[in-house]
């Protein structure tokens, strides 16, 4: 009797590893795992890819407006460049008459389960499908995960999420990248949720630039130490009428209010809140937080780090409780004192879809944190930090406000009073570890006690100066929340939250509008190009609306629910991209000069002053009445096999001279060195001088 073997495709090596390790599949092959009835290979990332246009027909190798929209049906796929092989070793073991099944254990999300349909349907198999969903690498979880394989129909509509996503990023960034392109002379890249980011960026400056600060005033008085303050004052001169009113005068504590308030523990992460945080605290990048949670997950020290809930599930309890008191004898959490966990905080099954939220596994208890690369070291601190503060007791303080009368006028005191550090006291040992400052936002003083009716002689008053503040750039963390948040306001609260992308690809398209051009970092900063906001500026409203693409990604959402039709959503996509093509038709003259490159000064004309830029074949006077140029290829130039540079240029322009290395000399058929005078009498062609070095005579400079 033959024996049958189900094959198990990841979607990387280093995970494939990992299973075959788990399950006993030791045997090492050409491309695969085996051993104990199973054979474990993998995909290197996408194997299969959309076609590019030019696929379909070789006109469209050129950008024309004639040719849009090219909508493509069906779509056709094409091997990734240079993954032949891992895709041909699949489609070998897949098609081995002894492989009865196979399991997609590709990363267990929308985009791992297109990874594997899409290699399956082109390897042309037809055998049964099981689906390996597991949310860990550890050992005991993949080995639970393998007794628990679903069919992998069950996956269907969440396959159809997935193409449809891809197929919609293809249309409108093939048609409007080309489009767009097209009309303004410069390439565009145009994406379906890149450019509503950008256009978020860019309303962000334009409040900035907008931005006018008004100066206001308030009146201090000091009472008993402490320090009460007035309303705003616009107009100083009414500032120093209460000042003047108050100083020496008699105060009147009329109220002092108390409230203890309680701040629960925070919820633990899900992707978008780990990269929002690790930007904030740590600086790190949305990408650099997901490629050290990916390299995490791989090392089984994390959880699945590609996941849009906040909780466990109840089940996982009695393991986070273990994970918890292992988190705790971490360095520096080893100095947070014992506490008993709240693990019912964190558990809620009804907020839980596909994966749980990111904690560490019981690996970290074996884990060598010293020898892990300090970016992954520091991100694994934070997710226990995240972890010990959820489970740890709530932050307890008082808050005081006293208010008092004088002179006719009201001054408030505020202060604070900690009761419990809570969780905040772990929050805090991890930012000193770090070497960031506590995050306190009710910060006050401890005030004095006082009492209703309770009076103040000859106290004194000072006058300080403020300004309003324009809104601050978008960050990461910020960004990320926008992204997450667009479309909120304009849909009921009890609806589906929207938002622009998804926890997998929000850091996938900051770097892309950075690669781009059209956004720069400085600092943690990210501000929108002249370019980026031209690109805003031009584009129709149906591309830059963040609230339209966050609705398309709730309907996508739907389709992988089974909730939607994913032919509707398509064609829905089509009209949008034909509507498109036909409204933007051509563009004024103004409209093609917003994409100009911008040229660069080289140093001012010897002649009248006036900038001097760089042009194809030479260095030329900005003003045209101005007849200063120098070409590029100047017989000075050619006969002694130089051309002129732009530094030689601007050291031309700034100093009269450039030293120039290595020039031909046809007479004595040798290269030389000297230094080249500009040599300008005003007329139409620019004369050069030569100086050389003065020569040293005898040895070392001697005479």
């Amino acid at each position: 009797m033959s024996t049958t073997l189900k094959l198990i495709i990841a979607e990387k090596p280093s995970v494939a590893k990992s299973i075959a390790s788990a399950l006993g599949a030791k045997s090492g092959a050409d491309g695969c795992f085996q051993g104990n009835g199973l054979i474990v290979s993998w995909c290197v990332g996408h194997l299969v890819s959309p076609m590019d246009a030019a696929g379909y027909d070789e006109r469209f190798k050129k950008w024309r407006y004639d040719d849009l929209p090219i909508l493509p049906e069906p779509f056709r796929y094409v091997l990734a460049p240079g993954k032949e092989d891992a895709f041909e070793n699949l489609r070998t073991l897949m098609n081995r008459p002894d492989v009865d099944t196979v399991v997609n254990a590709c990363d267990a999300g929308r985009e791992g389960e297109l990874i594997f349909r899409l290699v399956y349907e082109m390897a042309g198999c037809n055998k049964p499908v099981e689906r390996l969903w597991i949310s860990s690498m550890e050992d005991m979880a993949i080995r639970e995960g393998m007794s628990n394989l679903r069919p992998g129909a069950e996956y269907d509509s969440l396959y159809q999420s997935a193409l449809c996503r891809q197929k919609a990023d293809w249309l409108v960034g093939i048609n409007a990248t080309r489009l767009f392109s097209v009309l303004y002379h410069r390439t565009l890249n145009v994406g379906r949720v890149q450019t509503p980011t950008l256009a978020m960026l860019a309303e962000r400056d334009g409040k900035i630039m907008l931005f006018k600060k008004e100066k206001y005033h308030h009146v201090r008085l000091q009472v008993d130490g402490a320090e009460a303050v007035s309303e705003k004052f616009t107009d100083p001169a009414q500032a120093k009428q209460v000042q003047a009113a108050c100083q020496n005068g008699q105060a009147v504590c009329t109220s002092v209010t108390r409230e203890r308030k309680k701040e629960q523990p925070p919820k633990l992460y899900d992707l978008t809140t780990l990269q929002r945080e690790a930007n904030r605290i740590i600086g790190y990048t949305a990408k650099q937080t997901l490629d050290y949670a990916q390299s995490l997950y791989e090392k089984k020290l994390l959880t699945y780090p590609r996941t849009d809930s906040r909780y466990l599930t109840a089940d996982m309890a009695e393991t986070a409780a273990c994970v918890i008191h292992l988190a705790a004898k971490v360095p520096p959490f080893d100095g947070c004192g014992s506490f008993f966990p709240l693990v019912e905080l964190m558990v809620s099954d009804k907020d839980v879809t596909d994966h749980h939220a990111i904690i560490p596994t019981m690996e970290i208890e074996k884990a060598d944190m010293k020898a892990l690369p300090v970016g992954e070291r520091n991100l694994l601190l934070l997710v226990c930090c995240k972890l010990l503060c959820a489970s740890a007791s709530p932050y307890e303080y008082e808050t005081v406000a006293a208010t008092f009368d004088c002179g006719g006028h009201t001054f408030t005191a505020k202060g604070k009073r900690i009761l419990s550090e809570g969780w905040r006291e772990i929050e805090r040992i991890f930012r000193s570890f770090l070497k960031e400052k506590p995050e306190d936002t009710e910060s006050g003083a401890v005030l004095p006690d006082f009492t209703e009716g309770q009076t103040f002689e000859n106290v004194t008053t000072s006058i300080t100066e403020h300004f309003t503040s324009p809104p601050k750039p978008y960050t990461e963390d910020t960004l990320l929340s926008a992204m997450e948040n667009a479309g909120k306001e304009n849909i009921p609260e009890d609806a589906e939250r929207k938002g622009l992308g998804t926890q997998a690809t929000r850091a996938a398209i900051i770097e892309k509008l950075v690669a781009a051009g059209f956004v720069e970092r400085r600092g943690k900063n990210l501000i929108p190009t002249k370019t980026g906001i031209n690109l805003v500026t031009v584009l129709p409203e149906a591309l830059t609306s963040p609230m339209l693409t966050a609705e398309w990604e709730q309907r996508l959402s739907a389709v992988a629910k089974g909730e939607a039709d994913p032919s509707q959503f398509m064609e829905g996509i089509r009209a949008m991209t034909r509507e498109l093509v036909q409204t933007y038709s051509h563009i004024s003259e103004d409209g093609q000069k917003l994409f100009a490159p911008e040229k660069e000064v080289i140093g001012n004309c010897p002649r009248c002053g006036k900038p001097v830029y760089e042009g194809k074949k030479n260095f030329a006077c900005s003003d045209r009445s101005c007849t200063f140029v120098l070409w590029k290829n100047d017989r000075f130039w050619t006969s002694r096999k130089k051309e002129l540079t732009k530094k030689m240029a601007a050291d031309l322009l700034k100093k009269g001279r450039t030293s120039v290395r290595g020039m031909w000399s046809e007479k004595k058929g040798a290269a030389y060195d000297a230094a080249v005078i500009l040599d300008d009498m005003g007329g139409k062609f620019i004369n050069f001088k030569l100086e050389f070095p003065k020569r040293k005579d005898g040895a070392n400079g001697r005479k």
